[in-house]
């Protein structure tokens, strides 16, 4: 950055639009929303950040923005804002202009933020608590904002656009899932950089996913309260800036990298989503810092109770973004096209998503953010996935969204935990998660991927502990062991945690099988998180949000020939998935028969071969089913190869062995055993005659096939 002087400084009127700071080619125009203020100083500091070189006012204000245009600044100039203005918490306004503001548009952060009581609006410990003022300078302690260049050569990088029903998620954390990684160079672990790592992006292709689902990289602010307990918030699900990558996973600190790695990702087939927290801020409820929003215009960024000087928290966090009001609403979908057409992503994961659709009076699937994003024409073409659920009224909304939406269905998370658990009475359940919850998604013309399926998430048990602890072993959290869910439907098979028994360890790796192979081969779409193809475990920490070490991170030089083994049969499976479309349909199953084709979509059936009657689905002992998907019943005009394959599920969730009788199939076809999780190393077994038992193995699914068609 050109160091001037304040008195040569020269500031022009500049333009309203676009909001935040932006390099034109000869100088850069800043421009900050503020429906409240009276004032707004721009204010300009050395390359790092340290110094305050300059205050320049800015001199116009249209349509409630601030704005003016600086001929002599340029990419790299490092700049915050103070913003004047009522002190007013009864009334909703918190302006001090005393606290150096991020501007909400900033594209690169400079520095990390030191904690310091100064960073607070209020005195910390007047009596008069928050309705205080506070007259000391933050500037020492905060971040900075940065002027990028957004020029980028992606060279031949193409968004892979996946379909969404050969979509296979993968969530995973970029710094935990190379921190470890014995072929990312040190100084790259823990970065994008070491996330585009030849190794690490080859054993993402070959794995069999599609979709790399990011947890978050905004930039975000580490908590007070877990720093000087010797923690970190690892997680990041505590956002101050919407647009910047988060400066730690940077090696270069560059905003190339974060491209550079999409390039990368996307070269190798695999599609990047962002986990997304717009529903929240790092600056807390009316005791939180001041560090951006709060001291912009308060009234307006947050949702504020009936006395203004309180926030409303359906979050758990403290203050909850008003997505209502429509400057946020824009600097939200702002942000989301930013990601897209500058940074190269391909969707989001909107985390506690309910609160995006919520309006004043409630949640409303036509509420604005969700009709926003339904009619923008970049939003529109790329995958958009809802967290629906949070801690408001209502909160709960699991097939509640809009089409063009998906879902995380934690309807399918509990029921398949609780089927393999050996819990009573889940088989009806069951077989609606398996068909992609038509009772949940099957309406507006919503197809089966709306439903996003998992057993496991980075909130929760890893899938190697799901089947190692019957209870969570969060002490490291500094909690007494009080945090995370207590009801994990999880079953250590009789030792809690890591144990020599052979028979425990091995029913445990078919167990792993078993809830892999239920999720990979359920219609719908499914996630896996980073880690589980191979066994990795947490220890029985169920909540490692605060964790940012060896508990958090992905340990790949501990994968043995068990996590190689399961790492195999993963890619077995995503394979299948692959091969066979009538395992993606892209209508719901519904079991209603066609008497042209005479053939049902999906019949489920009995050991006996017979299909299900009311007294079978409500048995609560009944822990065995079949399902058999016809492919002819749903023809789509386009001969797909495998499109009208009869496939035969089969689950049994007994301990003992099942003799199950195999369906006739058209054309005298037999059947083949494609996998088995009872043996997984096997070779498909074919002419297996129908009418015939098959040895359905305690604890075991298996895939079987009947190709009808070409």
């Amino acid at each position: 950055m050109k160091r001037v002087r304040p008195a040569s400084m020269r500031v022009l009127e500049g333009q309203p639009f676009p909001l935040g700071a932006t390099w034109d080619g000869l100088g850069v125009n800043f421009a900050l929303f503020s429906a409240n203020a009276t004032k707004v100083e721009l204010c300009l500091f050395d390359e790092e950040g340290k110094r305050e070189l300059a205050r320049v006012e800015l001199p116009e204000y249209t349509d409630e923005v601030w704005h003016g245009y600086l001929p002599d600044a340029r990419p790299g100039t490092v700049y915050g804002y103070r913003v004047h203005g009522p002190y007013e918490p009864a009334a909703g306004h918190r302006f001090n202009p005393n606290k150096l503001l991020l501007d909400p548009y900033a594209k690169r952060l400079v520095g990390e933020l030191s904690w310091d009581d100064a960073l607070f609006g209020y005195t910390i410990g007047a009596p008069e608590e928050d309705l205080s003022f506070d007259d000391r300078d933050s500037a020492p302690f905060m971040p900075k904002c940065r002027v990028v260049d957004p020029a980028f050569t992606w060279g031949r990088s193409r968004p892979p656009a996946v379909a969404w029903d050969r979509s296979v998620i993968y969530e995973l954390h970029v710094r935990g899932y190379t921190m470890r990684h014995p072929s990312v160079p040190r100084r790259r672990r823990g970065t994008y950089a070491g996330l585009g790592h030849p190794t690490v992006v080859d054993h993402l292709r070959e794995l069999g996913v599609t979709t790399v689902e990011l947890m978050p990289v905004h930039a975000f602010v580490q908590d007070r309260h877990l720093l000087e307990r010797g923690l970190s918030n690892f997680w990041g699900y505590n956002t101050i800036g919407f647009f910047a990558p988060h400066p730690r996973y940077s090696a270069t600190g560059e905003t190339t990298e974060f491209k550079e790695m999409v390039a990368r990702l996307h070269d190798a087939g695999l599609e990047v989503i962002l986990d997304v927290v717009y529903n929240h801020t790092a600056e807390g409820n009316e005791r939180g810092p001041t560090l951006s929003f709060k001291g912009i215009d308060n009234a307006s960024y947050y949702r504020l109770a009936e006395d203004k000087r309180y926030y409303i928290n359906d979050t758990g966090t403290g203050n909850t973004l008003n997505l209502s009001h429509q400057r946020v609403l824009q600097m939200v979908t702002d942000s989301l096209r930013y990601w897209v057409t500058e940074m190269g992503v391909d969707g989001f994961r909107f985390d506690l998503a309910t609160i995006l659709g919520r309006e004043p009076y409630g949640f409303d699937e036509n509420g604005g953010f969700l009709d926003t994003c339904r009619q923008d024409p970049v939003l529109a073409g790329v995958k958009l996935i809802a967290e629906p659920w949070d801690l408001g009224p209502g909160g709960y909304q699991v097939g509640g969204f809009p089409p063009g939406w998906a879902e995380w269905n934690d309807r399918f998370r509990n029921t398949v935990r609780g089927f393999w658990k050996g819990d009573e009475g889940q088989v009806a359940d069951l077989a609606s998660r398996l068909a992609a919850s038509g009772d949940l998604f099957n309406r507006r013309g919503r197809r089966p991927w709306a439903s996003v399926n998992f057993v496991t998430a980075h909130d929760g048990f890893t899938l190697n502990d799901l089947v190692s602890y019957n209870d969570r072993h969060n002490e490291a959290n500094g909690e007494d062991n009080r945090d995370g869910h207590s009801d994990n439907l999880s079953w250590n098979h009789g030792a809690e945690g890591p144990t020599d028994d052979p028979e425990i360890r091995a029913l445990r790796e078919r167990q792993k099988r078993n809830l892999l192979a239920t999720l990979l081969l359920s219609q719908g779409t499914p996630m896996i998180l980073g880690g589980d193809e191979f066994g990795r475990t947490q220890n029985g920490n169920n909540n490692a949000y605060c964790q940012d070490n060896e508990i958090g991170w992905v340990d790949w030089e501990a994968v043995d020939e068990n996590g190689r083994a399961l790492a195999r049969f993963v890619r077995r499976l995503t394979a299948l998935r692959q091969r066979y479309p009538v395992l993606r349909r892209s209508r719901f199953l519904a079991g209603v028969y066609n008497e042209e084709l005479d053939v049902k979509d999906v019949a489920w059936l009995r050991p006996d071969g017979r299909e299900m009657g009311n007294d079978d689905w409500g048995n609560s002992q009944t822990r065995c089913l079949g399902m058999l998907i016809d492919g002819r019943a749903q023809p789509t005009g386009i001969r797909r190869r495998g499109s009208e394959a009869t496939l035969l599920l089969l689950l049994n969730a007994h301990h003992e062995p099942v003799p199950f009788l195999l369906p006739e199939v058209p054309d005298g076809s037999v059947w083949t055993a494609l996998v088995d999780t009872a043996e997984p190393d096997a070779a498909p077994r074919g002419h297996l005659p129908a009418g015939e038992t098959f040895a359905l193995q305690g604890r075991a699914v298996v895939l079987l096939s009947a190709q009808t068609g070409g």
